[in-house]
């Protein structure tokens, strides 16, 4: 890898991984994985977080340890615990310990992908401190793990704001470099739409990211969809009648109904918010 410019290596990932733009991120994401320093991605959900992790492990062929974190995601799950049937009959060793995956990436050399790291309750986020800082986590009864070399931390987290996040202690925060995933722009994730379904006709592709795009600033609706929606949309109004509106109403409400969420005090039904950004979309465009 050292003999490859960082452009090199963001053109052969996004063509190996079928990644469409997102050549700053990249760009970012490499020059910290090359200087090894851990990287915490922030974004809203869907823009991408999980894929860019994926696809910097594949690239430099490391293994991956994929942690999706909650507020009932204990320290115990992330290094490891004893098996009590195992430690009565072969005392406190390595044959009755059940390894987590931070002492399993610890121990290859791998990535350790931890998404939603602002889910997990601040006890268990602690626990990255000692490896992240020394390579070094101590495990009762066993003692030190040192880590390989190679190991490294991806952190993906939402926005902060989100309901059921914890904050970052100011201390786990230091530790990492940060890095903003936000939405691409209308090209690109026509792009992303056509490569995901292999969908080439470009009126359904351009229609069902215009839809997405209106509800990310809906008044009615405190969070619109990402990429996703436009790629299941597209996905479902070609088995349809692409070329009548109700078509479009009903296959934009299975595939957002999911995927957005109403602002506190709408009391409209979510398929009559969608059939409202649906018919304003078209009334802007020559689609018919």
């Amino acid at each position: 890898m050292q003999d490859k410019t960082i452009a090199e290596m963001i053109k052969e990932i996004q063509e190996q991984y079928n990644i469409v733009g997102r050549d700053g991120e990249l760009r970012k994401a490499l020059a910290a994985k090359l200087a090894n320093r851990h990287i915490l991605l922030e974004g809203d959900v869907g823009v991408g977080k999980t894929t860019l992790a994926h696809a910097i492990a594949s690239y430099f062929t490391q293994d991956l340890e994929r942690v999706d974190g909650d507020e009932r995601y204990s320290s115990a799950k992330l290094v490891g615990h004893f098996d009590p049937p195992m430690v009565i009959e072969k005392g406190y060793s390595w044959d009755s310990f059940v390894t987590g995956p931070l002492t399993k990436a610890m121990q290859q050399g791998a990535i350790l992908f931890l998404n939603e790291l602002n889910r997990m309750p601040e006890g268990t986020q602690n626990v990255l401190l000692g490896a992240m800082d020394e390579g070094t986590i101590i495990i009762p009864k066993l003692g030190d793990v040192s880590a390989k070399e190679g190991f490294f931390i991806i952190s993906a987290m939402n926005p902060a704001e989100l309901v059921a996040t914890t904050p970052l202690s100011e201390a786990l925060r230091d530790r990492f470099v940060w890095i903003r995933l936000q939405y691409q722009s209308e090209e690109e994730e026509q792009n992303i739409v056509s490569v995901r379904t292999g969908i080439k006709d470009e009126k359904i592709v351009k229609m069902a990211v215009k839809i997405i795009r209106q509800t990310r600033d809906w008044p009615d609706l405190r969070r619109g969809s990402s990429i996703r929606g436009a790629i299941d949309l597209a996905a479902i109004v070609r088995f349809l009648e692409v070329n009548d509106m109700e078509s479009w109403i009903d296959g934009s409400i299975m595939a957002l109904a999911t995927k957005v969420e109403l602002e506190d005090g709408v009391e409209s039904l979510i398929e009559d918010v969608i059939k409202s950004i649906v018919v304003s979309t078209f009334k802007d465009t020559d689609f018919f």
